[in-house]
């Protein structure tokens, strides 16, 4: 298996008419790393993904990977592979015919083909069924499948647009756990399309969160989550608030957000929600200027002294969980 390469993006923009899908964006991806691309519908995240597998042309702008430009070469030959979304699997042909069918256009002499699928299925436990035609398989063996198909070309970067959404949350979790596995054992690099956090957060060793066609912030995921740069980083990665004060805009994670009784705290409010979510309990308060802030409170300590909505609380933090913010 080819080890990965690092993959650079230069200035790299795409326009539908008028239309800015992407503006303009700068990064580096790390050799044999797994990023995750991610923000909300429309961001530019699945059209950034598109143009470094080939299936989109840039406007302007490079991709490059392993030092040669490969902007304008046919997704075949770049050394990428992508796995989409429906996995794209062919209907009338046998697990091991899919898996196979990118050597056979390569016109690979069928012995050949057949025992390196027969590889690649081994590699995420699929041989077994290895004769079955797609609509035989589950969700999950289906996406193993998919999955068995991109990597039989020995892509360099392996790009997985939105894999997981089509499967129930159980297996998504389990699917998490084998596409890490299987990053660590290849080593090459994966860059994964999502708009879930917890997704981002459980894969990738960096987060790239985009918004309206530009990077808002990329780094290591909990630097990400601990440390959002701007307002919309800080509430799309959740468990945070942007609180207003004389000093600027802060974000603070909800669990270093205590209660206190009303006029004790930094801020007084208002309970205007509680959610039991098992280990905790979720306290929405409404607080001076009209701002929602969340709290997170220990399961124990909350049904020792619940609070009802309607409640006055004070709000209380430590500076120290306090960091800037812009907006």
């Amino acid at each position: 298996m080819t080890t990965g390469q690092d993959l650079e993006l230069v200035s790299l923009t795409k326009r539908y008419g008028e239309a800015l899908a992407v503006n303009r964006i700068d990064h580096h991806f790390r050799a044999g790393s797994y990023a995750c691309l991610l923000g909300p519908s429309g961001c530019g995240k699945s059209t950034t993904l598109r143009m470094i597998a080939g299936h989109e042309a840039p406007t302007d702008g490079s991709i490059v990977l392993g030092g040669s430009d490969v902007s304008w070469m046919p997704p075949a030959r770049r050394g990428t592979a992508m796995m989409f979304q429906n996995y794209a699997l062919f209907p009338h042909l046998t697990v091991i015919d899919n898996v196979a069918f990118s050597l056979k256009m390569k016109g690979v002499e069928a012995t050949v083909r057949r025992k390196k699928a027969s590889a690649m299925l081994d590699l995420v436990d699929m041989v077994r069924y290895a004769d079955r035609r797609p609509d035989q398989l589950s969700g999950g063996q289906q996406q193993r499948v998919a999955l068995a198909r991109a990597l039989i070309t020995n892509p360099q970067v392996l790009l997985l647009d939105e894999p997981l959404s089509a499967l129930d949350p159980f297996l998504r979790i389990r699917m998490r756990a084998e596409l890490k596995r299987l990053q660590r054992e290849l080593g090459i690099t994966f860059i994964h399309v999502t708009h879930s956090q917890d997704e981002a957060l459980a894969l990738s060793d960096e987060i790239v969160v985009m918004n309206n066609a530009v990077i808002e912030q990329a780094g290591p995921a909990r630097n990400v989550f601990n440390r959002p740069r701007t307002e919309f980083v800080a509430r799309f990665m959740g468990g945070h608030n942007v609180i207003a004060l004389p000093q600027g805009h802060f974000a603070i994670r909800s669990d270093r957000v205590s209660l206190t009784a009303a006029t004790q705290g930094r801020l007084d409010g208002q309970v205007t929600g509680v959610e039991y979510q098992g280990g905790h309990v979720l306290l929405t308060v409404r607080a001076a200027g009209d701002q929602e802030i969340a709290a997170i409170v220990p399961e124990d300590a909350y049904f020792d002294k619940p609070m009802q909505q309607g409640a006055d609380v004070g709000l209380s933090w430590d500076d120290s969980a306090l960091h800037p913010v812009a907006v």
